[in-house]
């Protein structure tokens, strides 16, 4: 008996060294702190990072804008001051040109999948890193990339026709998402997304790129903003997630690998969840009489698409790695069925 009560206590005893020595990451997110997917990710997807690492490393989500803003996050990482990030990376256009390609092809893909898909096994991770060594001469490194949601696009005043753009205040980020809006006649302002609300309540703003229904609808977006186009005409943005090289050195290769494996499975059973949580709110609020939810025609979707398209063309001669970024966007949808040589 006092055997097994000393083999148990050893093993208690070394549980609780492995908790001890377990290594916290401050990671800050471009989400805000109510999003539908910074809850789902905190409750859901943390824990199991402890369980794949056997308690060696865990992760601590912070919001959007808590220690630095979102689009000086590749610095903050850099410098040390951040362990690492959980971005969009439509923030570091003004970075890096390439940044505007891989932070969303717009209209480009049809899932958010299929986009995860490209950074995990098409080559995507290895342009975004490519695109990290250009802005922080390699001190950050890109854990993986992808997005999670096809984005609706909450306004406060009807656009239902492609036509309907025109004039049209619409806050968005710097870079390709802005010059699409632009090309198709209306006028992008650059906002940071915690001052999205007020400035869609005021009339700052007619529409704003923002998040995923799921996440509007969490945020109350919808509350100054009925009418919200869904499914969305504009955006998939891509997310990196990254950690300070020395930092991520420093993991073993197992750990490495449990970190790069837990990204992509939490964010394919995220896409998963927040498609089915945006069908199910919009059938919701269509069903109801305080929202309009308003559907574009494919004949209008085709018109955005045709702007897009010129706009990936011009944003791929701003610099030779924003071409080779879309290359391999292109050569990767030519692969699945999605582009035509």
């Amino acid at each position: 008996m006092k055997l097994i009560s000393a083999a148990i206590l050893a093993a208690s005893v070394s549980s609780l060294a492995t908790i001890a020595h377990a290594e916290i990451f401050t990671i800050q997110t471009s989400f805000n702190a109510g999003d539908f997917s910074t809850q789902y990710l905190t409750e859901t997807w943390l824990p199991k990072i402890a369980e794949m690492t056997e308690g060696r490393v865990e992760i601590q989500l912070t919001p959007n804008g808590s220690v630095v803003p979102a689009r000086e996050t590749p610095d903050a990482v850099a410098a040390g001051v951040l362990d690492g990030d959980f971005t969009s990376v439509n923030y570091f256009a003004g970075l890096e040109p390439a940044y505007a390609i891989m932070g969303d092809l717009i209209s480009g893909y049809d899932t958010p999948e299929q986009m995860l898909a490209f950074c995990k096994d098409g080559g995507g991770e290895a342009v975004m890193q490519k695109a990290a060594d250009a802005v922080t001469g390699g001190e950050v490194h890109v854990i993986a990339c992808g997005p999670y949601s096809r984005e609706a696009l909450p306004a406060r005043v009807p656009i239902r026709t492609f036509e309907d753009l025109a004039g049209k205040k619409i806050r968005s980020p710097e870079g390709l998402a802005a010059a699409v809006f632009k090309a198709a006649g209306a006028s992008p302002l650059s906002i940071p997304f915690s001052e999205v609300y007020g400035a869609l309540e005021k009339g700052i703003v007619d529409a704003a790129d923002a998040s995923a229904y799921v996440n509007n609808d969490a945020t109350g977006l919808h509350d100054v903003a009925p009418y919200p186009l869904y499914p969305g005409i504009h955006s998939m943005p891509s997310m990196q997630f990254t950690l300070n090289t020395e930092k991520w050195d420093s993991l073993s290769e197992a750990d490495q690998t449990a970190l790069r494996d837990w990204w992509y499975e939490a964010m394919f059973a995220m896409a998963a969840e927040v498609t089915k949580k945006d069908t199910e709110l919009a059938a919701r609020d269509t069903a109801g009489e305080k929202i309009e939810v308003i559907d574009w025609a494919q004949a209008d979707r085709d018109k955005l698409r045709k702007v897009a398209r010129q706009q990936w063309e011009d944003y791929a001669r701003k610099s030779d790695l924003a071409k080779e970024a879309l290359d391999a966007h292109i050569a990767y949808m030519t692969e699945i069925g999605l582009f035509g040589n």
